[in-house]
């Protein structure tokens, strides 16, 4: 489906993954919901054909959608294969993690069974993984009881392979999701026929009001009914089994509580905007042993024509799973998968954070400093024999804000910055606020020479191994790869805390360290450079290797390319200038 050596491809994958994930849930019935799972294979998956096969009441199973060629769906849609052909499917050819691969070598003992099926003629593959015309692939969909809801059915990689691992986990990944939106769509679909029978005549709604119960207390995912309006608004009135297993709370407790007592404090926004205007969230739940949950939250505004809204009815599911497999993807993208440290596109993102488009400023002159002294403060003051005005709006054209909630003490020249929120603001980071398209944005501000003159900023040291390749090309790679992680080791434990060390590729290092002068700077690559040099064991034997570095410094008005391309060059211009003998010795 995707190189899985691509950090690149992974991400827009992930997020493709994400969008088709996301239109799952906005599907409203359960033919909708089945339209949308092949449709969004076909569109977010990378492959031209694809149909869920649904289990019907007497445990066979029909194509109940189909997506990729109308011809094919005219054909085989609505048409039913008994369960012990499925079975036997599904028991056939390789298990990759959870799906059925059946290649066309073993599959034509199939070609005969009463499961539908479509496919066309094609040449013998060329290559060991190229994908074959009678090629199977099965992704199972079971219930959260284990129960089998149905099977969806792939062909065709527009890739002509057959799926890596990112591609078969992300095929999974939808597979569990979608099995979530079908019984989801199920369960709507009765909740929905018991609201609208509430709402009829006496007789029928006490019959209905049985059938509503049975389907709130025996659903398998979390289910509540919460007070609307006067003293007691969203205080939990009922609650069933699964919602109170899920919170590790008895029915009796919970009906102490409202929702946004047991929401995390980061979510009360979130939780109040869906309780007021009903609709689905994400956020994170409190259980009896202080931890939290992550569940979707579906809530419904039951309203009587009268009296207005009556109740919250809500549908609680966990989550937690899923969110603990988008971290997992995430941090994937944009990890380096040997040594575990950011790779080169989180590295340019962390770097682009801190840049803007506007140069930086020049040092901030006796008026300016006045500004932010006087803290926007208007009147006039005598600065050296002069008389100078001092306006609310601070340094007029170079628009500092020293008035504003988010004031910087950095905006005057030696003044150590104010720590704030972003991960690389360190005290003694020479800083400057600015109006505009600006406004709030710190500004990364480099020393004007190699010379220490006590300006900060922050400092891009790049890396580059001396006697590497040699390493990899007399031992292996297995040696290499070993040195390459005791290096990222070393490095990490050498720099502080909110430092970051990523790996460009190769035996390529990059060290972002913010609040540094240029002699702080020149220290830690020494520091760093001798950490390096010391031997590394490997299977009993000793190896070494040097270390280049090359100091660069980020600054507003260049690119997170040109900060790397620069701090690249500085390396090169280093390592000319030492003999080889002596980068190795460091």
């Amino acid at each position: 489906m995707e190189t899985e050596s691509e950090p690149y491809v992974r991400l827009a994958t992930l997020r493709q993954l994400h969008r088709v994930v996301a239109e799952l849930n906005t599907a409203r019935s359960l033919a909708d919901t089945l339209q949308t799972v092949v449709d969004g294979i076909v569109v977010g998956l990378g492959y031209e054909l694809a149909c869920v096969n649904l289990v019907r009441p007497d445990g066979d199973l029909v194509v109940a959608a189909f997506a990729g060629d109308p011809a094919a769906e005219a054909l085989i849609t609505g048409r039913v294969g008994s369960r012990t052909s499925w079975e036997r499917r599904l028991t056939m050819g390789e298990n990759w993690d959870g799906l059925r691969f059946i290649p066309h070598t073993e599959g034509w003992v199939l070609m005969e069974d009463d499961v539908p099926q479509w496919h066309t003629e094609g040449p013998e593959p060329r290559f060991e993984d190229e994908w074959h015309p009678e090629d199977r692939l099965y992704a199972p969909m079971y219930a959260s009881g284990g129960e089998l809801l149905g099977v969806i059915s792939v062909d065709r990689p527009r890739n002509g392979r057959r799926p890596g691992a990112w591609g078969r986990e992300a095929l999974q990944m939808y597979a569990f999701q979608a099995a979530i939106a079908i019984s989801n769509a199920r369960l709507r679909a009765n909740m929905q026929r018991a609201l609208v029978r509430l709402e009829r005549e006496q007789q029928a709604l006490r019959a209905s009001e049985e059938s509503f119960r049975q389907a709130f207390e025996y659903a398998p995912s979390g289910m509540a009914i919460a007070e609307m309006g006067g003293d007691q608004h969203g205080r939990l009135l009922r609650t069933n089994d699964a919602l109170c297993r899920l919170l590790g709370r008895p029915a009796s407790v919970l009906r102490r509580y409202s929702f946004s007592d047991l929401v995390h404090p980061e979510d009360i926004g979130t939780l109040l905007r869906t309780s007021a205007e009903g609709g689905r969230a994400e956020l994170r739940l409190g259980r009896r042993d202080g931890t939290y949950v992550w569940v979707s939250l579906r809530n419904s505004v039951v309203a009587d024509a009268a009296d207005g809204p009556r109740f919250l009815l809500t549908h609680v599911e966990d989550i937690e799973e899923r969110k603990r497999h988008e971290l997992q993807l995430a941090h994937r993208a944009s990890h380096d998968s040997l040594t575990g440290l950011p790779n080169s596109a989180e590295l340019r993102s962390r770097l682009g954070a801190r840049l803007c488009r506007r140069p930086q400023s020049v040092r901030a002159t006796a008026v300016e400093a006045l500004d932010a002294a006087y803290e926007g403060r208007e009147g006039h003051v005598v600065y050296d024999g002069y008389e100078v005005r001092v306006g609310a709006g601070g340094a007029g054209e170079h628009g500092f804000q020293p008035d504003g909630p988010d004031r910087q003490a950095g905006a005057v020249p030696g003044a150590g910055a104010v720590p704030g929120s972003d991960p690389f603001t360190f005290p003694g980071a020479q800083t400057a606020r600015t109006d505009g398209p600006y406004d709030h944005h710190v500004h990364t501000v480099a020393p004007a020479t190699d010379i220490d003159d006590g300006t900060k900023g922050l400092a891009v040291l790049f890396c580059d191994l001396d006697g590497f390749k040699s390493i990899n090309d007399r031992f292996g790679h297995h040696t290499g790869d070993a040195v390459l992680i005791e290096v990222a080791r070393r490095l990490t434990t050498g720099v502080r805390d909110g430092d970051t060390v990523a790996r460009l590729g190769g035996d390529e290092f990059v060290v972002l360290a913010d609040g540094l002068g240029a002699a702080d700077a020149a220290d830690l690559a020494v520091r760093l450079r001798n950490a390096i040099i010391p031997p590394i064991r490997v299977d009993g034997r000793a190896v070494r290797v040097g270390a280049s570095f090359g100091i660069g410094w980020a600054s507003c008005g260049m690119s997170a390319d040109e900060v790397l391309r620069s701090a690249d060059q500085r390396m090169y211009i280093e390592k000319r200038s030492r003999s080889k003998a002596h980068r190795r010795a460091g």
